[in-house]
């Protein structure tokens, strides 16, 4: 072999694996997670209960399950006990462009009878129990320096101050909720009790300042002397961070496929079966083609957009659907899921960041992993 072909041979080489590299790249789904409080701000504190380093363990729990996982990179707002602002907390998320922010705290009431998990998504609720858990987290603010000028216009005491500011919460909502009901449902499956239906809407500063699916989880009361107990010992946090482990990763495979690694293509334990549930039939779109095809979701809203290129970044053939009260547009619908990928990454490329891969079969939406099988 000559000199020649010895370079063409390296530069193939060389293009190859940097092809390699820029792919799985591409492939990588960002986790935030966030442990709630830290340092100076202790959380809820009962009989040596202690929120922030309750938190922080199964933050650090779920964190180790995640990263034995290829395609997994994780973000930690915080590792050790340190304080970061809120909308540091959010930031650091939106810096890494994560896919999904999680959230992790729990709950305090003076009623030591109170128990339950609760997993809100970011939202103008009326409920007064949403508002008041709202009041609780937000209120960490007022221990930031300068809280009043850099929160302008949000009054801690009164979570209904946010409807005065810009939300951005709906472009996500959808996946937030999809998101908050696989970790509700794998407590659920562990047999805890899920507070007043587990999912909830609630504003939440942390929560608004993130943009992407965000879930801000309550994983029980420390308040409790029985159910704090759990959370403060190993084996309850060992429990709640696997169920919340398996429901991210669920997540990951429902709206992003498993990417060609095993690791996360099976659950991370055996779970009893839940009690079953009524649940409404899967939506069917009408006259849709028979077969399965792949489209990417570019947002859920309330608002109603016309199809018009200018309304979407100046992409071409987007559809919308209806469905429980949120318009959802779609870029593109093909058959085959490697052309899915490039219209999702052209979608990305265009602004559109939360941008994923939904499937259907005969109309019928199914998941990814059952749609490429």
């Amino acid at each position: 072999m000559n000199g020649l072909n010895k370079i063409k041979v390296i530069f193939t080489f060389f293009l190859t694996i940097l092809s390699f590299c820029s792919y799985s790249q591409s492939n990588v789904f960002k986790v935030t997670l966030d442990a709630g409080h830290g340092d100076h701000d202790f959380g809820a504190v009962y009989s040596g209960r202690i929120e922030k380093n309750i938190a922080l363990a199964i933050v650090l729990k779920v964190g180790k399950i995640l990263e034995l996982n290829p395609n997994v990179n994780v973000i930690y707002t915080r590792k050790t006990d340190v304080f970061v602002d809120l909308v540091e907390r959010a930031n650091i998320a939106n810096r890494a462009n994560s896919n999904i922010f999680v959230s992790i705290h729990c709950n305090a009431n003076k009623n030591t009878a109170a128990d339950g998990t609760e997993t809100y998504v970011m939202g103008l609720s009326k409920v007064a129990s949403n508002l008041e858990a709202a009041k609780k987290e937000n209120s960490v603010i007022t221990l930031e320096k300068d809280y009043k000028r850099k929160y302008e216009g949000f009054d801690p005491n009164s979570p209904e101050s946010m409807i005065g500011m810009t939300l951005m919460q709906e472009e996500y909502l959808d996946n937030s909720i999809s998101l908050a009901t696989k970790i509700e449902d794998n407590f659920e499956r562990l047999g805890k009790k899920l507070r007043q239906g587990g999912v909830k809407q609630a504003p939440f500063m942390v929560l608004h300042k993130a943009y992407m699916p965000r879930v801000l989880v309550e994983t029980g009361f420390v308040s409790n002397p029985t159910e704090g107990n759990i959370l403060n010992s190993e084996e309850g946090q060992d429990d709640i961070a696997k169920a919340i482990a398996e429901a991210i990763l669920s997540y990951k495979r429902e709206y992003f496929g498993s990417g060609g690694e095993s690791d996360d293509s099976r659950p991370i334990r055996d779970t009893t079966p839940a009690k079953p549930k009524t649940t409404a039939p899967a939506a069917v779109t009408k006259n849709a083609p028979k077969g399965t095809f792949f489209k990417v979701q570019l947002i859920a809203s309330i608002k109603k957009t016309p199809l018009e290129p200018k309304n979407f970044k100046g992409l071409k053939n987007v559809t919308m659907i209806y469905e429980n009260n949120i318009y959802k547009y779609f870029y593109q619908e093909t058959p085959d899921y490697e052309t899915a990928k490039k219209y999702m990454e052209e979608a990305k490329n265009k602004g559109y960041g939360a941008s994923f891969l939904v499937a259907t079969k005969d109309g019928e939406k199914i998941s990814i992993q059952d749609a490429i099988k």
